[in-house]
């Protein structure tokens, strides 16, 4: 299982939120390039990146630091937040940035998801926000009134092979994960299922690996000091890379 150590940027920041509420914003590392490297050191092969201020309003305010971490730190970036068309995709692509994640677009129009997919294939996932089994949009503010199984169903028909799922509830709480939605996804949606969102201890490393999942994001429970990354990567074990 891929271990994804997450750098959330807001306003040139790392932070994080607590269940995606930006009146919850704190930061938790000075440097995102020293804080890749560190996760490199660890033995991490990639890094998950979100640009909020690109979730949130559309706006890139972070290229040039999510640019630094791809040239400098020796992981893969994965990078969401704000990419809605293919001018986005094409200027995170000049970043250095190795996997896409579309959000809210995702929703709005899948026929740019399709034609992510013929021109950049593996390298698109689709990230899925999930609050109470609803997917939410625009920053996790806007509930779009989609069952979340469904919509990963509709989501892999587009030949979408990666999936980020992210559990709202319990996103930043360091509480656990949502283990029987990522199995149910894992078993029904025909992508690979990413698990993000309440890791808080190496054992929910092993809960959702065992759940079914691919990759784990793991975040404040790293800048909280409750998972090792280099401990989370004995759990998932070798860190190979997808094929693109």
């Amino acid at each position: 299982m891929l271990i994804l150590p997450a750098i959330d940027l807001k306003d040139g920041r790392c932070v994080r939120l607590v269940k995606g509420d930006f009146s919850t914003v704190s930061t938790v590392a000075e440097s995102a390039l020293g804080t890749a490297l560190d996760f490199r050191a660890a033995g991490a092969a990639a890094v998950h990146m979100v640009d909020l201020d690109g979730a949130r309003s559309g706006v890139r305010r972070n290229a040039a630091i999510i640019a630094e971490v791809a040239e400098r730190s020796g992981l893969r970036v994965e990078l969401g937040g704000g990419l809605r068309c293919m001018d986005d995709l094409a200027a995170a692509d000049a970043m250095g940035v190795w996997r896409f994640v579309i959000g809210s677009a995702a929703v709005s129009d899948p026929g740019f998801v399709a034609e992510a997919v013929r021109k950049y294939g593996a390298r698109v996932a689709v990230g899925i926000d999930a609050k109470n089994g609803l997917v939410r949009t625009h920053g996790w503010e806007q509930n779009a009134g989609l069952d979340a199984v469904e919509f990963a169903k509709k989501t892999a028909a587009l030949g979408v092979r990666t999936i980020i799922y992210t559990d709202i509830d319990t996103d930043g709480t360091l509480a656990g994960p949502a283990a029987g939605a990522i199995e149910e996804l894992a078993r029904s949606a025909g992508a690979d299922i990413v698990a993000s969102g309440g890791i808080g201890s190496l054992g929910d490393v092993r809960r959702v690996m065992e759940a079914g999942a691919r990759g784990c994001i793991i975040g404040k429970a790293y800048y909280a000091g409750r998972v090792d990354i280099a401990g989370a990567i004995g759990i998932g074990g070798a860190q190979c890379l997808p094929k693109e």
